[in-house]
C-alpha cells in the first residue's frame, strides 16, 4: 500500500495568526510565491501585517486603535537569511576592570592574585550594603556567571582554570550577591499571581510610547544606534543560552515547546542562522567589534543586570517559573520592537545586511509569542499552578530592569552624552 502522506500541523489561534509547522510556500493573490523555512511560521489573518503574508503582531490591540499601515520593509526568507561570513574561532571574554570591592574580590580569585581580598574574604556586611543595581555588584555577578558560559581568556595568556566555576568561595559570594539582588527586585515589583493580566499588558502596543526603540525609530542618530547595539551585545552574542538552563527543569509539553523556540533561536540546525551569529554579522557591518565580551568594560550596571537576571533564574530550579516569565516578556515584546529598529535602520541608511538580525526577529518572535503563551506557560501552570507567582515575578522584574536600562539611555541621549562607560 502507498505510504500515507505526511500531515502538516496547522494551529488556528483565536486572536491572531495561523501557525503552520514545517517549511512552507505561500502563493499570494497576485501570483507571487514566498517561502519560509522556519520550523513554525505564523501567517497573518488580519490583513494588517506590514510583512504580509507573515504575521508581525500588527493584530494586537493598540490604545488608539489606529490600523497599521503597510510599508516597504523587506522580507527575508530562506537562503536570503544565510550569513556569508566565515566561521570564527571560539573566543572568550577578556577579564574586565574591577568597579569596587566585590568585583575586585571576584577578579582576584580568577587571577589567583594575592594583592586584594579574594572572594572568600569579603564580609557579609560589605555584601549586604552593596547597591543591588550598582556597578560593583552587577559586574561581580556577571563574572561569576560567565564562568558557566565561556569563561575568561585569563591573564598573561593563561586561561582561567575551568574548575573555578565550582570554586567554593566564588559560589558562596555569588549566592549572597544573588540574595541582595533578588531582595531588591522583590521589593520593587507589585507581585501577584494573575499571569493572564500580566501577559495581556505586554500584548498591548502603546502608540507614541517613549521606549528606546521608539526613540531610535523617530529621531535616533547612528551613533546612538551603535551604542544600543554595543549594550545588547552582552546578551545577544550568547542569545538563548541563559534560557537553555531551564530546559531540564521543565517537563512534558512545556519543555517540548520551549525547546522548539530555542531550536529556532539557534538557527533551526543552520549555524549561519543562529541569532547570535546574525547579531555578530550586524555588529561587523556597523563598524563594531563582534568579539564576544568586547564591550563588557563599557557596559554599565543597567545593561549587565538584565542579563544577570536571566542567568540567575536559569541557574536556580526554584526560579524556573521566573525564567519562563522573563522569556515571555522578551518574546511577547520583541517583534514590535524589532520592527521599530528595522524602520530606524532604514531611516539612517544602514546597509541591508545590518538589518537582517532585527528583520529576522519580527517574524520569528511573532511565532515565539504564540508558542511561549500556549505551548510553555499554559501547560506549565496547568501542571504546576503554584508557579503562577514566579511567572508574574519574572515578567515584572524583567520590566523593572528594562525600564532602568531605557531610562539610562534616554536620559543620557537627551543630554547629548554617551550611555557607555567608555565611548565607542
Amino acid at each position: 500500500m502507498p505510504a500515507e502522506p505526511a500531515r502538516r500541523q496547522v494551529t488556528v489561534t483565536e486572536e491572531g495568526p495561523v501557525l503552520v509547522h514545517g517549511p512552507i510556500e505561500v502563493t499570494l493573490d497576485d501570483g507571487r510565491r514566498v517561502t519560509s523555512d522556519r520550523a513554525v511560521t505564523a501567517l497573518c489573518t488580519c490583513g494588517l501585517s506590514r510583512r504580509y503574508p507573515f504575521c508581525d503582531t500588527s493584530h494586537r490591540r493598540r490604545l488608539d486603535n489606529r490600523p497599521a499601515a503597510r510599508s516597504s520593509v523587506p522580507v527575508f526568507h530562506g537562503n536570503e537569511m544565510l550569513s556569508t561570513s566565515k566561521q570564527q574561532p571560539v573566543t572568550k571574554s577578556a577579564l574586565p576592570q574591577a568597579r569596587g570591592p566585590l568585583s575586585t574580590a571576584v577578579l582576584a580569585t580568577l587571577c589567583g592574585s594575592t594583592d586584594a581580598p579574594c572572594s572568600s574574604e569579603i564580609s557579609a556586611v560589605d555584601i549586604e550594603q552593596a547597591d543591588p543595581y550598582g556597578e560593583d555588584l552587577q559586574l561581580a555577578l556577571h563574572c561569576c556567571y560567565e564562568l558557566l558560559y565561556r569563561g575568561f581568556a585569563g591573564v598573561l595568556d593563561d586561561p582561567v582554570a575551568d574548575d573555578l566555576e565550582w570554586n567554593p568561595g566564588l559560589l558562596g559570594l555569588r549566592r549572597q550577591m544573588e540574595q541582595v539582588f533578588l531582595a531588591a527586585l522583590r521589593t520593587d515589583v507589585p507581585g501577584g499571581t494573575d499571569v493572564t493580566t500580566e501577559i495581556n499588558t505586554l500584548l498591548v502596543e502603546v502608540v507614541d510610547a517613549s521606549g528606546v526603540s521608539h526613540y531610535l525609530r523617530r529621531v535616533g542618530q547612528l551613533w546612538q544606534l551603535r551604542e544600543y547595539i554595543a549594550h545588547r551585545s552582552i546578551y545577544h552574542l550568547k542569545e538563548a543560552d541563559p534560557q537553555a538552563w531551564v530546559i531540564p527543569r521543565l517537563s512534558g509539553p512545556a519543555k517540548a515547546a520551549l525547546v522548539t523556540i530555542e531550536h529556532d533561536e539557534y538557527g533551526a540546525g543552520d549555524p549561519q542562522r543562529m541569532h547570535a551569529h546574525l547579531f555578530a554579522d550586524m555588529m561587523t557591518t556597523l563598524g563594531l567589534s563582534p568579539r564576544y565580551g568586547a564591550y563588557l568594560d563599557a557596559a554599565p550596571a543597567a545593561t549587565l543586570a538584565e542579563v544577570n537576571f536571566m542567568s540567575l533564574c536559569g541557574l536556580h530550579r526554584q526560579l524556573r517559573g521566573a525564567l519562563v516569565g522573563q522569556f515571555a516578556t522578551v518574546e511577547l515584546t520583541s517583534s514590535a520592537g524589532s520592527d521599530r529598529l528595522v524602520q530606524a535602520m532604514h531611516r539612517l541608511g544602514c546597509n541591508p545586511a545590518s538589518i537582517r538580525f532585527y528583520a529576522e526577529h519580527i517574524e520569528a518572535d511573532a511565532v515565539h509569542e504564540q508558542l511561549v503563551r500556549r505551548g510553555v506557560i499554559a501547560p506549565l501552570l496547568a501542571a504546576e499552578p503554584g508557579l503562577a507567582g514566579d511567572v508574574v515575578f519574572g515578567i515584572q522584574a524583567s520590566t523593572v530592569l528594562a525600564d532602568r536600562f531605557s531610562d539610562l539611555l534616554l536620559s543620557r541621549w537627551a543630554a547629548g552624552q554617551t550611555t557607555l562607560r567608555t565611548p565607542l
